[in-house]
């Protein structure tokens, strides 16, 4: 069980083929997938479904499920509208809101979304998404403490965003990338929404000033640099997810060594899609059916750390206590994302990267 990371190296270009079986089946919407056996599935290093959930679908479909994964999401999507005339796959999962509406305005997807899709999944899909892409899970990008640290150097916890330019915290806290990370653009996003769009570069100045490190993708972030993944970081605040704390959780269940700052979140929702140009639609059509299948949904959260968009799913047990959504998570219109996306990561990179 991983959290938000494949097995495959992370930043690498994998083409990964899982299970093969026999049949035939049809998408929601009746069309046949017997064109072809296999089916080819883009998406970012974080992407996880358990052997027997895709080996139920293969044999159900009588498809091979087939992977390509050429990064983090924010790469995912750059890769997405680079290929377009000649697409890395049929499908695609992992496309956010905070760069959807990039690759929807791009051309990269067909218009489909599954007949049956629950009314308050299908919600999570702003006007300008629906109909193309198809909400797959949600989850809250907040920055994560490594309580034994804090407790260990008799520092007191960060709380706020404001708290993390204060000299305390110097040289403690690692963020991504906005232009390559998906997580490293919400949490831009959250910062633009919590001190406006005449606020935020100067936030970011003090957060330069005060040592934020800025890593290329979540992976290199949690794992290199952030100290409570147990892996050798020096850095006991890093950003990640509210679900992140749940995989730090004791083995008796009841302590968990890091904690979300859940007055620091965006709330980030990922989708599946059909790639415009695909050679298998039909087969893409089916596997973002299973995507959204309940069989898959009750698969999320221990694959991947997320919620699942269907809210009927049953949650693990420790969730409650250790990986609780945001009350209140910072909003940006998503008219507004797409109009200044690029605007605003350019300004970002002026001001903290130089």
């Amino acid at each position: 069980m991983n959290l938000r990371i494949t097995a495959a190296a992370a930043g690498a270009v994998a083409l990964l083929p899982l299970l093969a079986a026999c049949g035939g089946g049809t998408s929601s919407d009746g069309t046949s997938g017997e064109g072809s056996s296999t089916v080819t599935l883009v998406t970012h290093d974080s992407f996880a479904v358990s052997d027997e959930v895709l080996a139920a679908f293969e044999k159900e479909s009588g498809l091979t499920v087939e992977q390509v994964a050429p990064g983090d999401a924010g790469t995912l999507v750059n890769q997405l509208v680079l290929t377009k005339d000649a697409p890395l796959g049929d499908a695609v999962f992992g496309v956010d809101n905070t760069y959807a509406s990039r690759a929807v305005d791009a051309g990269v997807f067909e218009e489909y979304q599954p007949a049956d899709l629950d009314p308050q999944v299908a919600a999570y899909a702003p006007d300008d998404l629906a109909g193309v892409l198809t909400p797959v899970d949600r989850g809250d990008v907040c920055l994560n403490l490594d309580d034994g640290w804090f407790e260990e150097h008799d520092v007191t916890p960060p709380a706020t965003l404001e708290d993390l330019t204060k000299p305390a915290y110097r040289d403690l806290t690692v963020v991504t990338n906005p232009a390559t990370s998906s997580p490293g653009l919400a949490f831009l996003l959250a910062t633009i929404g919590a001190f406006g769009t005449d606020g935020w570069e100067g936030y970011w100045a003090g957060l330069r000033d005060n040592g934020v490190k800025v890593a290329e993708s979540w992976e290199d972030a949690y794992y290199v640099d952030f100290s409570g993944a147990g892996e050798g970081g020096q850095r006991p605040i890093a950003l990640s997810y509210a679900t992140s704390p749940a995989f730090t959780v004791s083995e008796d269940g009841t302590t968990s060594t890091t904690s979300a700052m859940l007055d620091t979140c965006f709330r980030q929702v990922e989708y599946a899609g059909v790639l415009a140009g695909a050679e298998n639609p039909d087969g893409a059509k089916q596997l973002v059916d299973f995507l959204t299948s309940a069989e898959f949904q009750a698969d999320v959260p221990g694959q991947m750390y997320m919620y699942p968009a269907d809210p009927e799913v049953e949650l693990p047990a420790d969730w409650q206590q250790f990986a609780p959504l945001a009350d209140e998570p910072f909003e940006v219109a998503p008219a507004d994302v797409a109009a200044h996306r690029d605007e605003w990561i350019e300004q970002w990179t002026a001001t903290v990267v130089g």
